[in-house]
């Protein structure tokens, strides 16, 4: 009887890493920005593919990796309930997180990262909800639907919140670029 069951869970255990696998990356990176720390977004992402796993039965096919993401956004909003008062929870401060850029890096190179340290920077002081809707669209590539289905609101909220989370982000960027204007004065 024990090989019959070790192999049913097999089976479900190959299906589940099928499906879920592929959506590591995203996972990942939606975490990461939720909670801003490379440690704690993958014992989150850890933590979500346990949960996922646990609840496979449930899964009724569809969009897998909406329905993954939604259990990583999930499990991130509680680790950060929890970990609320944490004294590892760091916020960002310009003057002591600035990456140095070296000067012998080619002019191009120094302007992509000023460019991407821009848009880190933006991103980070949009609200989370603003920041992972963004997170979500743009660089994980999700459909409206999927990010209806991935936030638990119906696509009319996802089409203004990503309306609203894109006015914002501009505004940051544009704030950052004349900060560091008068700052270079």
């Amino acid at each position: 009887m024990p090989s019959v069951v070790h192999s049913v869970m097999g089976e479900e255990r190959r299906q589940f890493e099928e499906i879920f696998l592929p959506f590591l990356d995203a996972a990942y990176n939606l975490a990461r920005w939720i909670v801003q720390h490379d440690q704690d977004a993958q014992d989150i992402v850890q933590e979500a593919y346990l949960r996922a796993f646990k609840g496979f039965s449930g899964f009724r096919g569809g969009n897998g990796r909406a329905w993954l993401l939604t259990i990583v956004r999930n499990t991130a909003y509680s680790w950060m309930n929890k970990h609320a008062s944490d004294e590892r929870l760091v916020p960002y401060e310009e003057e002591k997180h600035a990456k140095i850029i070296s000067f012998d890096q080619p002019t191009r190179e120094i302007v992509n990262e000023k460019r991407k340290e821009h848009l880190q920077n933006a991103l980070l002081r949009l609200s989370t909800e603003y920041r992972e809707v963004i997170v979500l669209y743009e660089f994980e590539g999700l459909s409206y639907k999927e990010l209806a289905l991935a936030l638990g609101v119906p696509l009319g909220t996802v089409m203004s919140r990503l309306n609203r989370a894109r006015r914002r982000l501009q505004q940051e960027l544009a704030h950052i670029r004349g900060a560091e204007a008068v700052n270079e004065m």
